[in-house]
């Protein structure tokens, strides 16, 4: 999986920071899901090698303007740019009369299929490769938290040992990396689940909403590879971190410490906060969960 920023600032777009929207994408098949879609957001794609049609799921955490005023001018592109295949948008109920009435009002005709979902707290998406689980977390409008597990992978056939048992490379060797059981030309039945190695762990992805902190955002983010935690305001404004329902950088990386995950990085920071202050925001989450960096517009990163 390939993460990359397109919006980290807070509340309005600023000089370097646009609104937030964080791109993910299935290195496996070229796929994107969205998480969030601030204004411009469709812009700041531009700037990427990220393709509108290849978005085919898009998870709202809450409907502030700053996450989703962008959504009616890209589903609108994604139209005109080919996207044929449908596209399914996730979030929190009233995301369907906005997207609707948007699409109504502004006379937008869709070239693809567009499902909205309504979500409430649970696994709301599952294939073979992996599975998203919502919750809610605590901020002044419905605003959840996302959980996105790749399942875990069958470990590597031992090839080895099979030579050892006098079991030679071809078809069979398909069927016993499948965990099936096979029966051999001397009458032998073996099982694939005895050659194989340990099942190789799947990664965990957590990108919450706007939220203070809570417990919600700590179960969705245990043991996580990597978790995207809002850090509004520095340490010094806890008090009005709590009034507008936010979290500060060292709230953010409590949250990265008690829920054991490996990597923290913060996001959607207020535009009080100018260019130089941002080393002195990401020095006050490390003080607490060392293994933490500042998000950037555009920064990319390899899962």
């Amino acid at each position: 999986m390939e993460l990359t920023f397109l919006g980290t600032g807070a509340g309005m777009p600023a000089k370097h920071r646009n609104v937030t929207s964080i791109a993910l994408k299935h290195l496996y098949d070229g796929s994107v899901w969205l998480f969030d879609c601030g204004e411009a957001t469709q812009h700041q794609i531009l700037h990427t090698s990220i393709k509108p049609r290849k978005i085919n799921k898009i998870f709202i955490t809450h409907l502030h303007g700053d996450h989703i005023f962008g959504l009616p001018g890209l589903l609108g592109s994604r139209s005109f740019l080919e996207g044929t295949e449908p596209l399914h948008v996730f979030g929190p109920a009233g995301i369907r009369d906005f997207i609707e009435t948007s699409l109504k009002v502004s006379e937008t005709h869709l070239k693809y299929d567009l499902e909205i979902h309504e979500i409430e707290e649970g696994i709301i998406y599952e294939d073979d490769r992996l599975y998203i689980c919502a919750k809610k977390l605590d901020h002044v409008v419905m605003s959840f938290g996302y959980r996105v597990v790749e399942k875990d992978k069958p470990g590597s056939l031992l090839v080895e040992k099979l030579k050892r048992d006098g079991i030679m490379p071809g078809p069979i060797y398909k069927q016993l990396k499948n965990g099936e059981t096979v029966q051999l030309e001397d009458g032998r039945k073996i099982s694939g689940r005895d050659y194989l190695g340990p099942n190789k762990k799947g990664r965990i992805v957590t990108i919450l909403g706007d939220t203070r902190i809570c417990e919600s955002s700590i179960s969705l983010a245990k043991d996580a590879d990597l978790l995207i935690h809002e850090a509004t305001f520095d340490k010094n404004s806890a008090e009005i971190a709590n009034q507008y329902y936010h979290s500060t950088t060292v709230q953010a990386a409590e949250v990265a410490k008690r829920a054991g995950v490996k990597k923290l990085y913060i996001t959607h920071i207020s535009s009080r906060y100018e260019k130089k202050d941002w080393p002195e925001l990401e020095k006050e989450a490390k003080e607490i969960f060392p293994n933490t960096e500042i998000a950037h517009d555009f920064k990319v990163v390899r899962i």
